[in-house]
This record gives structure tokens, sequence and C-alpha cells, in this order.
């Protein structure tokens, strides 16, 4: 019996390639849909905040004509009117963008008065990382400020004073705030008296000359001496620290004081210098300290505005 022999028509090839083709095109296209919708939650995280600032304040104007003359007493002593007023002005720093840093500095060369020397920095930390904070970023800035100046890491148990209580006095143990030291001056003690002064507000001004610097640098078991050493702020910005040195040789020694705080994604540093006309005679600690941590509240107070 003779087989009959079936051909495929180009039709019937036609509709066979239709369909594989939408077979297989509906498995490709599920997967392209599940491509185009991931679930419509993106996976990237989130950026972080940005910081408070961002521009900074023009420093040559913040000080007021009051801080200065109490700060740099020369300048008001200079005879002539236009010199005196660019003393006061003071002389802004070189910097490429000033709403990224910026500052001014002063100076008194006074001949009776020795030599003061004030200056500002202002600086506005910006993070390019997607997962950092400008705050973290200015954190990090301001750490390696801290251990630049030698001081200790901070940590949750400072209280603002870092030396302990000379000869267990009880005194030593108390806040290092400028107002909190006033009434604990160990001029008062005079004659066994002991009493406070009633005088809240820079005590070391009343004793300019009495020989109270001595007392700080003698070593002698004194409250004030543990106060006046290097530490942390806990009442000035976000974070703050303190730094006080003595250079230069014994008889015309220059005392340094350095405000750093942090409010925020920016930093500001206050630098107190002086150095007395009388040789041997070296700068009040507590009176420098006092002035340079005024000016500084002064300044967190109106950073931003």
């Amino acid at each position: 019996m003779q087989r009959k022999s079936f051909a495929y028509g180009p039709g019937v090839a036609v509709l066979l390639t239709a369909l594989l083709a939408g077979c297989t095109g509906s498995a490709d296209s599920g997967d392209g849909a599940d491509d185009a919708k991931p679930g419509g939650v993106s996976t990237s995280a989130p950026a972080a905040e940005p910081g408070r600032y961002r521009t900074l304040p023009e420093p040559c104007g913040r000080p007021d004509t009051a801080m200065l003359d109490e700060m740099l007493p020369g300048i008001a002593q200079v005879p002539d009117e236009r010199q005196r007023e660019k003393a006061y002005e003071g002389t802004a720093s070189a910097t490429y963008d000033t709403d990224r840093r910026a500052g001014c500095s002063w100076k008194d060369d006074s001949a009776e008065g020795g030599v003061h020397r004030l200056t500002l920095d202002f600086e506005r930390v910006v993070s390019y990382e997607a997962s950092v904070s400008d705050d973290a970023k200015a954190e990090d800035v301001y750490l390696t400020k801290v251990e630049r100046a030698g001081l200790p890491a901070p940590s949750a148990s400072d209280e603002g004073s870092d030396s302990p209580s000379p000869e267990g006095s009880g005194d030593a143990s108390a806040s290092s705030s400028p107002t909190d030291k006033a009434g604990k001056d160990e001029k008062d003690g005079k004659g066994g008296k002991g009493e406070a002064s009633g005088k809240p507000e820079k005590p070391g001004k009343s004793e300019k000359g009495s020989g109270g610097e001595e007392t700080a640098e003698s070593g002698s078991p004194s409250a004030d001496a543990a106060d006046l050493q290097p530490r942390f702020l806990d009442d000035l910005g976000d974070e703050a620290f303190l730094n006080d040195a003595l250079a230069g040789p014994e008889a015309a020694q220059r005392r340094t004081v350095t405000v750093v705080f942090r409010t925020s994604n920016a930093l500001v540093t206050v630098q107190y210098e002086a150095q007395s006309a009388l040789s041997g005679e070296v700068p009040d600690s507590k009176e420098m300290q006092d002035t340079a941590q005024e000016l500084a509240h002064k300044l967190v107070g109106n950073f931003g505005e």
C-alpha cells in the first residue's frame, strides 16, 4: 500500500512560528515586568541631613567695641582717630570661599600694656558623602582639633574639668564654668576668712596686678589651679573645649587661650594671646580664660544671624 506523504505549507510554518514566539514572549514579558516595577520602593539609602548653616557670618563685625576694649585695651589709647578706627575694624583673613571659611584678627601693641592678639576663625563643614551628615563630618573635624590640642577624647562622663581635686579639696570638683568659678577665688580667703567676693563675673579683673597669676602657675594646692587646666566646656554650643598654654622665655612668656566650639556644621575658634610689658610677669590665666569664654558665648548666641 502506498503511503501518502504530507508536506507543510507556508501557512502552517508561519502558524507554528507565531505560537512558539508567543510562548517565549509570555515568559520574557513576565521577567521584564518584574524588572520595571521592583515593588515601588527605592532600594537606595536616604541622603543624610544637611547642616544648619549654608553660609558664614562676617567675623570682623562680630565683637563689639566694648568687647574689643576689654580684650585689647591699647586700641582705645591710639591717639590718631583714623588708625584707631582701623584697629577696631580688624584684618580679614585671606580665604578663597567666605561661605566655607572666614576669619579676622586684631592686635594691640601698647608699650605700657603689653601685647595682645585676638583671632576669630569660622569654618563651615560640608559632607560630600550621601550617607554622612554635615553635622557628623563637622564633629570629626572638631575631634581632630581636640586631638591636636592634646586633650583626651570627650566622653559622657566629662564634667568640664579634667583635673582632680588637689589634696582632697572639695572646691576643685565644682563646675568649671566662669560664673561657678567666680565665687571660689582664693584671694577672698586672705586672713583665713574664705568669704565669697560677691562678684559672679570675671573676678580676675579686680585682682589684676595682685599676683594672682603666680598662684595658678606656682603649683600650690588651689581649686583655681585645677579649674584653669585645659578642659571640655559643657555649656557652649553642641560641644566645646578650652586650651591654655604658655610659650617663650621665662622673662617674657606669652599666654595663648583658645576656645573652640561646634554648633551644627560650623566650628568657631577664639584665640586670645597676651604678653606682659613687664619682664617676668605672666599674663593672668583666669582673666584671659573668662574673657575668651565671654566672647565665645556671645558668638554662639548670634552666630547664624
